[in-house]
C-alpha cells in the first residue's frame, strides 16, 4: 500500500510538471535550482521546501509585465510540482494589460514594472470591493542595454548618449559622443536601429524615469508605458525586441536581463559618473535597489528609487516588478491560492532562485514587509 501511494504521488507531480512545461518557455538556465519531488497534500512538501500549499486549490489566472516572465515560469514550475490539484496560469503580456486585466477582475493578480497610478488605485475599488489594489514588490533587477554589432562585444554608453540614440538625435555608431566613451574601440559608420516596445509598458516606463532622471537636458518626455519618442522601431514584449536585437546587425534596444542572458546578447555597461562603468549584473542592480525606499501608504509597498545614484559599482537602470493584489476584498475561491503562491514567490527559495536567472532579489528589510502583507490579504 505504501508502495502504491508513493507512485500515485509521484505521478501526480509528474502531471503537474507537464502542465507547467507549457509556460516555461525561457526560463534561463536556473532550472537547476528547482527541485522534484512529491506532490503536495496540503502540506509543506519537499518539493521546494518554503512551498506551503495550505488550502490551495483549482486554477489560477495572472496576467502582466513580460519583465518577470521568467521569474514567473521559474516559480509557476515548483509551486505546481509541490502543490496538486492547483494550476497557475501566468499570461506574460505587458504591465498595462495586466492592471487592465486586474481592475476589470478577469484575473487574480497582475505584474506591473510600476506602481499602480491613483485613477488605477481608484478603478481598482471597484474590482475590489472592501479594498482596493496594493502593490508587492517582488522581482528586481537590471534593464539591460543589449545591442548587436559587428566586431564590437564591449560597448559604454552614458545616460545622455542613451537619450539620444532612443530618441533618433545620434544615427550612427562612430557618433563623435560614442566614440568618446568607448576609446580604443573600432565603432563601425554604421546606421543605429533602436528597439522599443510596441505595447504599454513597465519597463519602457522605467527606461523613462531613468533617463528623465540622469539625461534631463537630453530627454524631454514624460515617463510614461507607452514609448514617447520618434523614429526606432516597435517590437512586442521584452521577448520580441530581445529577438530583433538578437538578429540585426548594428541594433540596440532594452530588455530585462534574463533576456540578455539567454540569448547570449552583449549588454552595456552604463558610464554613471562614477569611478568605472558599471555592467548590468544582479549584483548591481542589488545595489541599486538597497537603496529604495518605500513610499506606499497602508499595506502598499511601492518604491522609491535612486535612477542617478553613483555609488560604486551600483548599476542604476533598475527596475521593480509588483504583483498587484486587493488588499481586501480579493476573490474567495482564489484568496488561499494567492495567498500561498505569492507566500512561495517571496520566500527564501523563491527569491533565491532570481539570481542565476538575471534578477535581483528584493533586499531582506523590504521583503520581510511583503511577506508580512501577504499573510494580511482578506
Amino acid at each position: 500500500m505504501k508502495l502504491q501511494r508513493k507512485n500515485r504521488l509521484r505521478a501526480t507531480a509528474l502531471g503537474a510538471l507537464a502542465v507547467s512545461g507549457a509556460l516555461v518557455l525561457t526560463a534561463c538556465g536556473s532550472d537547476d535550482n528547482s527541485a522534484g519531488g512529491t506532490a503536495g497534500t496540503g502540506e509543506k512538501t519537499t518539493a521546494a521546501s518554503d512551498v506551503d500549499c495550505g488550502k490551495a486549490k483549482g486554477q489560477l489566472r495572472a496576467s502582466g509585465s513580460s519583465a518577470q516572465k521568467n521569474a514567473m515560469d521559474l516559480w509557476v514550475k515548483n509551486y505546481m510540482a509541490a502543490c496538486s490539484g492547483v494550476e497557475i496560469n501566468y499570461n506574460s503580456s505587458s504591465s498595462g494589460e495586466g492592471i487592465v486585466a486586474f481592475n476589470q477582475g478577469t484575473v487574480a493578480f497582475a505584474g506591473s514594472d510600476s506602481a499602480l497610478k491613483p485613477e488605477e488605485v481608484a478603478d481598482s475599488k471597484k474590482m475590489c470591493k472592501t479594498g482596493q489594489g496594493i502593490n508587492l514588490p517582488m522581482v528586481g533587477g537590471p534593464v539591460a542595454i543589449g545591442f548587436k554589432l559587428e566586431g564590437v562585444d564591449k560597448l559604454t554608453l552614458d545616460a545622455p548618449t542613451l537619450a539620444k540614440i532612443f530618441d533618433s538625435k545620434i544615427k550612427k555608431w562612430n557618433d563623435p559622443a560614442i566614440a568618446k566613451l568607448n576609446e580604443g574601440v573600432d565603432l563601425p559608420d554604421k546606421a543605429i536601429q533602436a528597439f522599443h516596445r510596441s505595447e504599454d509598458s513597465g519597463t519602457t516606463q522605467n527606461l523613462g524615469k531613468y533617463l528623465g532622471a540622469a539625461a534631463p537636458d537630453d530627454w524631454k518626455y514624460e515617463a510614461e508605458k507607452k514609448w514617447p519618442a520618434p523614429g526606432g522601431q516597435a517590437a512586442s514584449g521584452s521577448s520580441g525586441v530581445a529577438a530583433q536585437v538578437q538578429q540585426v546587425d548594428g541594433s540596440i534596444g532594452y530588455f530585462e536581463l534574463s533576456y540578455a542572458k539567454s540569448q547570449s546578447i552583449p549588454t552595456v555597461d552604463i558610464n554613471t559618473g562614477g569611478a568605472a562603468p558599471v555592467q548590468a549584473t544582479s549584483e548591481n542592480a542589488s545595489k541599486a535597489i538597497a537603496a529604495a525606499k518605500v513610499k506606499g501608504t497602508g499595506k502598499d509597498l511601492a518604491l522609491d528609487l535612486d535612477y542617478t545614484t553613483k555609488a560604486e559599482g551600483a548599476y542604476p537602470l533598475v527596475l521593480v516588478t509588483y504583483e498587484v493584489v486587493c488588499d481586501s476584498g480579493n476573490k474567495p475561491e482564489t484568496l488561499d491560492t494567492v495567498k500561498s503562491f505569492l507566500s512561495y514567490a517571496a520566500s527564501d527559495d523563491g527569491q533565491k532562485i532570481l539570481t542565476d536567472a538575471g534578477y535581483a532579489p528584493i533586499p531582506a528589510e523590504i521583503n520581510a514587509k511583503v511577506r508580512e502583507t501577504i499573510g494580511t490579504l482578506s
